[in-house]
């Protein structure tokens, strides 16, 4: 399975995301506000369980942290650049 399909997942899964599916998910497409349209908490949860999965460090008050979030695709490079 590659990165982005596990990453998908792992959103829909960690959010209770129940009406959507891997497909429905662009993966540069926003995540946050107009995109999918997640919220702050939603962040947080998809944060922990990020870091707790690919043993990456979230830094929830350095500024790239909110580019990282941004979208699919920003989130695979997050992650590979910091495993």
């Amino acid at each position: 399975m590659s990165l982005e399909t596990e990453l998908k997942e792992l959103i829909i899964s960690c959010l209770d995301l129940e009406d959507i599916s891997v497909a429905d998910i662009d993966s540069d497409e926003a995540l946050f506000g107009e995109g999918l349209g997640l919220d702050s908490i939603d962040a947080l949860e998809l944060g922990l369980a990020i870091s707790k999965k690919y043993q990456v460090k979230i830094d929830a008050d350095n500024e790239e942290t909110r580019t990282h979030f941004a979208s699919v695709t920003n989130l695979i490079r997050f992650i590979e650049n910091n495993r």
